[in-house]
């Protein structure tokens, strides 16, 4: 796994081995940032369940102005850091240690935020529940996106229940990215 763009680009980043985890790969991660390239020079990204960090470090590496990383995992959270100093963006990335429900009430100091991006594991419902707790936090700013990465058969009948309207879905084999505005 690479960082693709930026002022990191082709920085390897390290990820745990023998966990379950879903590396987003390069050509997905190229078209989520094909897609969102207007938006991300000087914004503020919020990556949640953020993994190695990856998405949000890549947004860093093309210009977002801060990107905060909520992650439960002490192992991961240690490995954010790792990658963040080893791509030179460690002055701009924030890790918010913790489960991302209990998280969220506590950015609500940082945002809003003009991306957020979540990877919640599949098939736990993390989505919804996620979702549901955002409206009420006013984390995302106005004009701003959600981005939604699940498995292609998850079930977003629910979002008919919150301020959100479907802007684009893409599907990519085991993986999509549903992007969120308010409505």
């Amino acid at each position: 796994m690479r960082v693709i763009a930026g002022t990191a680009r082709s920085v390897p980043l390290r990820t745990l081995k023998g966990m379950d985890v879903r590396p987003t790969t390069d050509r997905t991660k190229e078209t989520l940032f094909n897609i969102l390239q207007f938006r991300i020079p000087g914004c503020r990204f919020l990556d949640l369940y953020a993994g190695s960090g990856s998405i949000g470090i890549e947004a860093l590496s093309r210009g977002a102005g801060r990107a905060f990383f909520v992650e439960k995992d002490r192992r991961v959270q240690k490995l954010i850091a790792e990658n963040l100093e080893h791509t030179k963006l460690a002055d701009r990335g924030e890790i918010v240690r913790g489960d991302v429900r209990a998280a969220l009430p506590l950015l609500t100091k940082e945002g809003p935020f003009d991306i957020i991006f979540m990877d919640p594991p599949f098939g736990q419902g993390l989505e919804k529940d996620t979702l549901m707790a955002l409206p009420g936090l006013h984390l995302l700013r106005e004009g701003g996106l959600i981005v939604v990465e699940a498995a292609p058969k998850t079930d977003f009948s629910f979002l008919g229940e919150l301020p959100y309207q479907i802007d684009k879905e893409k599907i990519y084999g085991q993986s999509m990215h549903l992007f969120l505005s308010e409505t």
